[in-house]
């Protein structure tokens, strides 16, 4: 008797551990989907973002410079989702891309209204990241301790600052 019931608590919190990250991994996974829909608004709407940001900002940002940019983009997303589930740090990496998602869709947003117009990814940015970063970071709060979290909050946030100077240099490191 003793052996079954060790036996079921073994398979039950294997199934408890299994839908935890099953969960962690949905909202890991989600982000990097959402980007590949921002990336192809980004270069279709409206004018695409290499016209835009010419016209704007008067950066030379070429289509083909653009679409590598955000291949790499994508690329460290979905690599930082592995590293984070290999090293164990999966809610402190959704806590920071849920920090990159939402400021880049305030950007986006305060951009467009600054212009008077739309800019390339503010729909995305709209209806899907700002709402998705706000909830990802309400949810996931009480998930890591209140350093973690900040801390994430601020590799987000300079995440974003190192994107918006590479954008700026028209993705040129040199």
């Amino acid at each position: 008797r003793g052996t079954c019931r060790k036996y079921f608590r073994l398979i039950m919190d294997l199934k408890r551990r299994n839908k935890h990250f099953a969960a962690i991994d949905f909202w890991s996974w989600l982000i990097p989907v959402t980007y590949l829909i921002h990336i192809v608004e980004e270069y279709w709407g409206g004018e695409g973002y290499s016209a835009y940001i010419l016209r704007v900002r008067g950066v030379h940002f070429s289509s083909a410079r653009f679409l590598v940019v955000q291949c790499l983009g994508a690329m460290m997303m979905a690599g930082g989702v592995i590293l984070a589930r290999r090293f164990n740090f999966p809610h402190l990496m959704v806590i920071i891309m849920a920090s990159i998602v939402l400021v880049n869709g305030l950007t986006h947003t305060l951009t467009s209204i600054s212009n008077g117009g739309y800019g390339p990814g503010l729909f995305s940015s709209l209806l899907i990241w700002m709402p998705l970063g706000i909830f990802l970071l309400v949810h996931f709060k009480k998930k890591v301790s209140r350093k973690r979290y900040l801390l994430g909050i601020a590799i987000g946030v300079v995440v974003n600052v190192l994107v918006a100077l590479v954008t700026m240099r028209g993705a040129r490191l040199v």
